[in-house]
């Protein structure tokens, strides 16, 4: 019984450590949006990488740098449990998710009063390779962490649906103005529709959580679940 309990509890220290970088980069970034030296930055129109111009450069970094350690860990745990292969659709989109969020650090996102910049656009693709890899990465992870039949698998799954919903949004705005329409960035809301995927995605990620606390099943049915994802 001791050895079990010791198993567990060693079992569980990776997710926890995923879970406090996941919540302590949400945090910082709801603190960065309360400071007052971010009062320029206004949340429904303007992206959250404009922080990274102003004197909320550090925070921003830290924020986006601790939701991508968490994520490391979160997609790279069913792979060192066992549970997928290592080279999966868990591990690659969530390999792609996390370097995404990394890149759009590194690469600053253009700042459009000095003109395009190829650090600018970097970032860009960066932040667009992230935003749709992150519900794929969710989707086939869940299953392997939580079993076919759990309603926490059916739940994180709705939040990888609803990731890739807020990106409809946005390429449908781009669809528009390909037709005629306005610029993209004008005819939709862009920095709520982007603080509404970013604050979904991480939720998303934040959903296999518990599932991770588990020490993972060595049974036959895991052999199988390893074959499928």
């Amino acid at each position: 019984m001791m050895h079990s309990g010791s198993t567990t509890r060693s079992h569980a220290i990776a997710p926890v450590a995923a879970l406090a970088a996941l919540l302590g980069g949400a945090v910082v970034m709801v603190v960065l949006h309360l400071l007052p030296s971010s009062a320029d930055v206004d949340p429904v129109r303007r992206t959250i990488s404009e922080y990274a111009h102003g004197p909320g450069k550090a925070l921003f970094d830290l924020s986006v740098l601790l939701v991508a350690l968490g994520s490391a860990v979160v997609f790279a745990l069913p792979a060192a449990r066992g549970q997928v292969r290592a080279v999966s659709a868990c591990t690659a989109f969530g390999a792609l998710w996390t370097l995404g969020l990394v890149a759009a650090v590194v690469f600053r996102k253009t700042d459009w009063s000095v003109g395009p910049s190829v650090e600018g656009a970097i970032h860009r693709y960066a932040s667009m390779v992230a935003f749709v890899c992150l519900p794929l990465a969710v989707w086939s992870a869940a299953n392997a962490v939580f079993g076919p039949s759990s309603r926490l698998r059916a739940a994180a799954r709705i939040l990888s649906v609803a990731s890739l919903a807020w990106l409809v949004v946005i390429v449908g705005a781009v669809l528009v103005m390909l037709t005629g329409g306005e610029p993209w960035w004008r005819s939709i809301p862009l920095g709520l529709v982007e603080r509404l995927l970013a604050a979904t995605e991480v939720t998303a990620v934040l959903s296999l959580v518990p599932g991770l606390l588990r020490a993972p099943d060595r049974g036959p049915d895991s052999a199988a679940t390893l074959v499928r994802y």
